[in-house]
This record gives C-alpha cells, sequence and structure tokens, in this order.
C-alpha cells in the first residue's frame, strides 16, 4: 500500500475518523439494504477522502498532492495492473471453453462429496507453490463457478474453502511476501518461523478439511449433474500453464500476461473468436476489474492522508501502552498488526509497519522470536481475509458476478475462523516464552 515510515512525528485519533467514515458507509450501507452491492465501494472510499479534505489542515493542493501519491503508490499500481490482467485471463479463458473443460475434467476426477475438500487442498497447494494468495483465487475462482454451475454444488460452500485455502498458503509459504517481512522483522530463519506457523495453522486446517468432507456427504447422486458432455483436455493447458509459471517464480505480470495470450491463441486454433474479438473480450475482462481497480486505488490514496496526520501512529502508540506482561504483549502483537491491516488493507505492508513495533514488545518481555513472528504473520493473514474491502474477499466476489455477497463467503470460510480461535488458545495455553538460544538470519 503506501509507503509508510516506521516513525511519525505525531499521533492523532482524529486522522483516523475519515478511515471510520469509509468503512462504516461500506459496512453500514451494505448491512441496512442487505446487499454489499448496494453502494458502489469506490463511492464509500471517496466519502472518507471527502471526511478527510474537511478534517485536516492542509493547504488543498498538499492535500491532493498526499492523496496523489497514495494513490501512485508503486504497491497500488501493481496490484491494479495485476487486476486487469486477471479479468483479462478469466474472461478469455471462459470464452475459449477453457473453464468448461476444466470443470468437467474435475467433475470426472473428484467425487462430488470430497468438491469442497478438493477446493481448498488445491488453493493451499498453490498458494504455498506461489506464495500468493490472490493469484491462487485468480487461477482457481473461474473454475470453482463453473463447478457450482454444472455440479449442483453450494457455490458460497467452495469460495469459504478457496479462500480458507490461499490464506493457508499463503501464510505459509517461505516465499511470500508476508512470511519475508515478519522474519526479517524479528531477526528468525523462515525455516524456523515455517516449523512454529504450522503448529498452530495445521490443526485449523484439519478441522476445515474435517467440515469440508462431511459437508460433501450431504449431496445424493441424484442432486448431481455428471460432466457428460465432450470436453478437450487441451483447454485446460491456459490453466495448467498459469499454475507452472507460478510454481517456477516467474513475474505475476508475465504469468498472467502469457496466460491470455495461450487463451487467446487457442480460441482462435478452436475458431471460437476473432482476433478482433479476442481484444474486445480482454477489453471487457479489463472493464469487470473496474470497481476493485478504484478502490484499491482511493484506498491508498486515504491511506496516505490517514497516515501522514498521525492516524497509524496513533494505533502504534495506543496498543503499546495497553501492554503490560507476557499475555498482553502477544494479544498487543496481534491487535497491532490487524488494527494497521484494517487501516490500509495490506497485510505485507501491516507486518512491515507494525515489525519494528513487535521487535521491541518480544525483546522487552523475552518472548521468542520464531513464534512473534507467526503470530505477527497469523493475525495479518486472519485480518486481511475477513475484511470486506481487502484483494481477497473482493477477488472473489468480483470473479462470482455477484453469484454470492460478503456475508455468504466468510460465513463459510471455516478456516480463518478455526484459526482465529485455536490461534487465542495457542497463545493462552503456550505462552510466547523465549528459546534458550535466539534464532538469527
Amino acid at each position: 500500500m503506501t509507503e509508510i515510515p516506521l516513525v511519525s512525528p505525531k499521533s492523532s485519533f482524529k486522522a483516523l475518523l475519515p478511515l471510520f467514515v469509509f468503512v462504516f458507509t461500506f459496512l453500514g450501507v451494505g448491512i441496512y439494504q442487505g446487499d454489499f452491492y448496494a453502494l458502489p465501494s469506490p463511492i464509500a472510499v471517496i466519502v472518507g477522502i471527502i471526511t478527510a479534505f474537511i478534517l485536516f489542515k492542509d493547504t488543498i493542493n498538499a492535500k491532493i498532492n498526499t492523496l496523489l501519491k497514495g494513490c501512485g503508490d508503486d504497491k497500488i499500481l501493481t496490484m491494479c495492473l495485476i487486476y486487469l490482467l486477471a479479468g483479462a485471463f478469466a474472461t478469455v479463458t471462459k470464452a475459449t471453453g477453457s473453464v468448461d473443460a476444466i470443470v468437467s475434467l474435475g467433475l470426472d476426477v473428484i467425487p462430488i462429496q470430497y468438491i469442497y475438500f478438493g477446493v481448498f487442498i488445491i488453493a493451499a497447494f498453490l498458494s504455498v507453490s506461489t506464495g500468493t494468495s490472490v493469484g491462487a483465487i485468480v487461477a482457481l475462482a473461474p473454475i470453482v463457478v463453473g463447478i457450482a454451475n454444472q455440479g449442483g454444488v453450494s457455490l458460497p460452500i467452495l469460495c469459504g474453502g478457496l479462500l480458507g485455502g490461499a490464506m493457508f498458503g499463503d501464510n505459509l509459504s517461505v516465499i511470500s511476501d508476508t512470511t519475508i517481512a515478519a522474519t526479517q522483522s524479528l531477526g528468525c530463519k523462515m525455516s524456523d518461523k515455517f516449523k512454529q506457523n504450522i503448529k498452530i495453522a495445521l490443526p485449523a486446517a484439519i478441522a476445515t478439511i474435517i467440515i469440508l468432507i462431511i459437508q460433501g456427504f450431504g449431496f445424493q447422486p441424484t442432486e448431481v449433474i455428471e460432466a457428460s458432455q465432450q470436453y478437450s483436455i487441451l483447454k485446460i493447458l491456459p490453466y495448467l500453464l498459469v499454475i507452472a509459471l507460478s510454481i517456477i517464480g516467474i513475474n505475476v505480470f508475465v504469468v498472467l500476461l502469457l496466460g491470455v495470450i495461450a487463451a487467446g491463441v487457442l480460441g482462435l486454433v478452436y475458431a471460437d473468436f476473432t482476433i478482433i474479438e479476442f481484444t474486445t473480450l480482454a477489453y471487457t475482462g479489463f472493464t469487470s476489474m473496474t470497481e476493485i481497480f478504484l478502490l484499491s486505488l482511493l484506498t491508498g490514496g486515504l491511506a496516505a492522508l490517514v497516515e501522514k496526520h498521525g492516524g497509524i501512529q496513533f494505533i502504534l502508540d495506543k496498543i503499546k501502552s495497553l501492554i503490560n506482561n507476557k499475555a498482553t504483549a502477544q494479544l498487543g502483537i496481534g491487535a497491532l498488526v490487524s488494527s494497521i491491516n484494517l487501516a490500509i488493507a495490506n497485510n505485507t505492508v501491516s507486518i512491515i509497519i507494525a515489525g519494528p513495533i513487535a521487535k521491541t514488545i518480544n525483546d522487552d518481555y523475552s518472548l521468542d522470536n520464531k513464534k512473534t513472528a507467526s503470530i505477527l504473520d497469523i493475525f495479518a493473514c486472519i485480518t486481511q481475509g475477513l475484511l470486506p474491502y481487502g484483494a481477497q474477499v473482493l477477488m472473489i466476489l468480483s470473479l462470482t458476478e455477484g453469484a454470492i455477497d460478503y456475508l455468504d463467503l466468510i460465513s463459510n470460510t471455516w478456516y480463518l475462523l478455526l484459526l482465529l480461535v485455536w490461534t487465542l488458545l495457542f497463545m493462552t495455553f503456550k505462552p510466547l516464552t523465549n528459546s534458550k538460544k535466539r534464532n538469527r538470519i
């Protein structure tokens, strides 16, 4: 998100008010209307930005400059470009019949009662391999929608499994930005953090798998539409290409661009569309991401305004002042990174901001570096996955084209809810005490 300095010259609760206005406007209207699409999310951000312009005392030019710097941050623009390419990939592969082909293959190979469990495992594997939850969601969401449409299974449960699996993998992956940020901040090895992290995440994942398997057993064969249509294995190549290139670590822009081109070539070979129609489909994919594109852009600007006037520093100072023992220290670290994540909707940057404070708390109360790094990453993961304006949730809601809403998704994301409960229990009964020998990079 925005490049936020580690030390701010001032701390102000007032600076958080525009953020509260944005969140409460977005959630309030959605809850009141019973529809989170009733108010376009970029409009809710604009309401928050207007509030910031009214409250803050800088000149208009200074406020505009801060807003533009936040909107133009390289992390914001990177995410926005990923959105565009993801939209193009989803639209073109759908037009070529790639989605239908892989759905039919999935229904042929995976017994329908295990489809929920299967989506969770596949998403987890892909996310662990690539280090990105968003990438896993981009690759699998269209497939999940197709399976729900043809297989007679629940789309909310499938999407909940997809979101949970993607966040599980992102949290544990050694090449994830969040893992890198957490281990660098706390001064521990990635392998040590992984070993500690999996002790917390695995029980929640196992419980989630059990629930998903039980939910799948509720289907009767008569409720399922079997994949009887003929399909070409070649049509799944764009997805295989995207997954393979992601796993070997190719830049996400290159991966998605090659995916779009591969899908386009496949469509031309099979005469699914002409080259002009291909370009139109790609552009249609771009426009399908307009809302999430604008939301990310404007949220970056709002976060910059809030940070400049001391909002983030207020959160940091307040949480640190509430810590007085080991128990509150570990809870404080979780609350710290969660609060920052609520403000800027980016788990990696939240860890970067919270890291120095977490390291100070860790040393002051003799906590274990690798355990603190795990808690830092886990709470950022939970918060990011539950945020209604977070990239992961918005991506799934966008790619399902309004077929489900936020409450449908979150109420079926068992992994994140169980991870929160298990993490709190873990911190309560296994204090993050310091090991005899500190782990250093």
